[in-house]
């Protein structure tokens, strides 16, 4: 497979590989930074040539699209901008609703939170079961002939649900959880993605922070963190899946990598059509996820790398039974 590039299409536009996944500096990994913290990370990413943007509205219930748009309003020319809907929060309630009514509410919304007339890449979150996706993409399509988005994406969604939405229009982007310990995407999505011309964006490509060395002790996550639910974490499984990020670390310490670069680099290797969008809210591994994206590793050592952390390897599955639920990705019988 190539290797990465310096830049890869995305939605009619070249950008770096590695993006900036926002949700973190508003939502799901327990207390998000206060909003001068946010504001300072997201300039210093356009300062570091970070040129791929990624939110959705789900994050924080509004708060990060409005946190983008009022941090970086002035500078809007210098990124792709990528936002999603569908994920609906109703106080501890949590539904998706992509109905093509809905659909259309959402995407002015995110204009105006955004501070923009125009998102460049804009994404069904999670497939609506009770609505065809047809009619959602349908919907979006008429968004794109208004000139309010440039681009329509899917998100944790099938392979027959891309051909399917793919027929509708153009699908440029779909985004989905992919790194060496979760390999889903690997069944139909990346195959099916690259034949159709549309990128695939990977979140979570850190392994939720396993493989960046971040975590060494699930029970010191802060309360509503939402890897605490989330069975490779429990008592049973993250000891074992400790070990094969500690193993993980020793190979990225011969590569004089760290484990960050090394899970990145693994990820970009996937396909010239494959992005990244590593999120976090410190200074220094903002630096450091960028930093390598013109690093190719080898073929043995991404053999090495997959004979390590795969499906067989890894314990527990990624989501809870519930959760799961809401998921369309492929699953390994």
């Amino acid at each position: 497979m190539a290797g990465p590039e310096l830049t890869r299409p995305l939605a009619g536009r070249q950008v770096c590989p590695v993006g900036l996944g926002c949700m973190g500096l508003s939502h799901a990994y327990g207390v998000a930074p206060p909003p001068e913290d946010a504001a300072k990370l997201l300039l210093h990413a356009l300062d570091l040539g970070y040129n791929h943007i990624d939110t959705a509205r789900l994050y924080g219930s509004g708060k990060n699209e409005t946190l983008i748009g009022e941090t970086l309003k002035h500078r809007r020319h210098e990124f792709h901008l990528s936002s999603k809907t569908g994920i609906i929060i109703d106080g501890e309630a949590r539904r998706t609703d992509c109905r093509p009514e809905r659909i259309v509410e959402e995407v002015e919304t995110s204009l105006r939170l955004l501070q923009t007339d125009h998102i460049d890449l804009y994404y069904l979150h999670r497939r609506d079961f009770s609505v065809p996706v047809e009619d959602s993409v349908g919907a979006l399509k008429r968004m794109v002939e208004a000139g309010k988005i440039g681009a329509i994406g899917l998100s944790e969604m099938s392979a027959e649900s891309l051909r399917k939405a793919h027929a509708v229009h153009p699908v440029a982007a779909i985004q989905t959880e992919y790194s060496l310990w979760t390999r889903n995407v690997e069944i139909a999505v990346l195959d099916t993605a690259r034949e159709l011309g549309t990128a695939f964006v990977a979140f979570s490509p850190l392994a939720r922070g396993v493989l960046a060395n971040g975590l060494r002790d699930p029970s010191t996550l802060p309360p509503g963190d939402i890897r605490l639910p989330m069975p490779r974490f429990n008592a049973e499984n993250w000891p074992k899946n400790l070990a094969l990020a500690d193993a993980f670390n020793a190979i990225a310490a011969e590569q004089s990598v760290t484990p960050a670069q090394l899970s990145l680099a693994w990820v970009l290797s996937r396909g010239d059509h494959v992005h990244a969008i590593p999120g976090t809210t410190r200074l220094d591994h903002l630096a450091e996820n960028i930093a390598r994206v013109d690093w190719q590793p080898g073929a043995e050592l991404l053999i090495r790398l997959d004979a390590l952390i795969n499906r067989y390897t890894v314990s527990g599955p990624r989501y809870a039974a519930a959760m799961q639920k809401t998921i369309e990705t492929e699953e390994f019988n």
